[in-house]
């Protein structure tokens, strides 16, 4: 008859409630991050969708523009890359740049000695610092940024004259060209400026009468001789936008700033732009996205402040005296697990025969040196039972068992043996 033993469960075995009580904080942080990542998506994604793309009809898109271009007979052209961007310039078109800094540094200048042979005007809606710098020299731009966003034009400009206050308040700009026009001044700070062109003076025309005629509805003379070059510095892109345009002189300026010539090219610079010259080598850093750095320094933020909340929850060290206490039963039940864990049978079936033979060899006066060879044990065990030794060598000395059922069976033999023995 065989018995099936059931180990019990002790603190060496955690159940699924502590398992849930140990891990529930950090699964509850995940979710909190997940979900805070899509409401971020989210939220996002339904602001800023189709920013300054004149295709889209979005509040923050500039369609509503490209429609009133269209209707005084500018045609409107996207470009995405700095090639397309290059190749369209000319003295009949306006390029916008959407978003001059997404550009990279020898992206920058590529663009400014393309538009400076243009002849054509170049406007460049609220770069930084490092960007205008390169796209207009002689141009800073302030660290802070206009408090109000309604401004009066307080220039000669015409097109700013015509257009009366306007919402340009955004980066404010200072330049050292003297014949620049500095408009919508924020403490004394412009947030439009116009710079005429290098090669104004030999065209033989003043830019403002051709470039800033707000009242032209016709296509213009081919014949005509192209105005003279120019850039305009935009502190901030509202007047493009389609759920500001109908505000204050805001349709007037942008349809002026943008329709002085019969082509408008719309540059979207995008992060997948890899225009660069064949001859010029780029490194690891120039194929990186911009803002890598600080994504970078925020995970090593994060995980030092993870790892510091990991190593405070444990709470201080506490010293513990040597040796330290264990039970006996916890002891061979941790010894049994890691036996079963690993399928070892044959080590179990082992150590339980060979204590057996070392706590029977003196019960039947053989002594403990000689327990565990046949010879010896056997005969003497026979005659202490009266019995055969066949069955006797199968049970202390013979094969391991195959399976846990024999295992457990041969266990219960050597105990029943072992009681056997001892029985006066």
């Amino acid at each position: 008859m065989t018995t099936e033993a059931t180990l019990p469960s002790t603190s060496a075995s955690p159940s699924a409630r502590r398992i849930w009580t140990r891990t529930r904080g950090v699964a509850l942080a995940l979710v909190l991050l997940v979900a805070g990542a899509v409401a971020i998506a989210v939220v996002r994604s339904d602001a800023r969708h189709g920013e300054l793309d004149p295709r889209s009809a979005d509040p923050y898109g500039s369609r509503a523009v490209a429609e009133l271009l269209a209707d005084r007979h500018v045609s409107t052209r996207v470009v995405t890359t700095l090639t397309d961007a290059r190749a369209a310039t000319g003295p009949d078109t306006t390029l916008l740049v959407a978003v001059p800094d997404r550009l990279t540094e020898r992206q920058q200048t590529r663009l400014f000695s393309a538009t400076t042979a243009s002849r054509g005007r170049t406007v460049l809606v609220a770069p930084g610092n490092a960007s205008v710098e390169r796209l207009a020299p002689g141009v800073t731009a302030d660290p802070a940024t206009s408090l109000d966003s309604t401004l009066s034009p307080g220039c000669d400009f015409r097109a700013a004259r015509s257009a009366g206050t306007a919402d340009t308040g955004g980066r404010r700009y200072t330049t050292t060209d003297p014949e620049a026009d500095a408009c919508y001044r924020s403490q004394r700070l412009a947030t439009l400026l116009r710079l005429p062109g290098r090669t104004a003076e030999d065209s033989g025309t003043t830019p403002d009468e051709p470039s800033d005629a707000p009242s032209d509805t016709s296509p213009r003379n081919a014949d005509a001789a192209p105005p003279a070059g120019d850039t305009i510095v935009l502190g901030a892109p509202d007047i493009l936008l389609n759920d500001r345009l109908d505000e204050h002189g805001n349709a007037s300026l942008a349809l002026q700033l943008l329709g002085s010539r019969p082509h408008l090219v719309w540059y979207l610079p995008s992060l997948s732009d890899t225009a660069a010259p064949d001859d010029e080598p780029r490194d690891l850093f120039d194929l990186l996205p911009s803002g890598w750095l600080w994504g970078t320094l925020q995970l090593f933020v994060a995980a030092a402040v993870a790892a510091l909340w990991r190593a405070r929850r444990l709470g201080p060290l506490v010293p513990e005296r040597l040796p330290v206490a264990v039970r006996a039963s916890e002891t061979v039940e941790g010894r049994a697990r890691l036996y079963r864990k690993a399928k070892a049978r044959d080590r179990a079936a082992t150590a339980l025969r060979s204590t057996t033979r070392t706590r029977l060899a003196p019960l039947v006066g053989v002594p403990v040196a000689q327990a565990h060879t046949p010879e010896a044990l056997l005969p003497a065990l026979s005659s202490h039972l009266h019995g055969d030794g066949q069955p006797l060598h199968d049970l202390l000395f013979g094969p391991p068992p195959g399976d846990d059922a024999a295992l457990i069976t041969l266990a219960d033999r050597l105990d029943a043996l072992e009681r056997q023995v001892r029985r006066p």
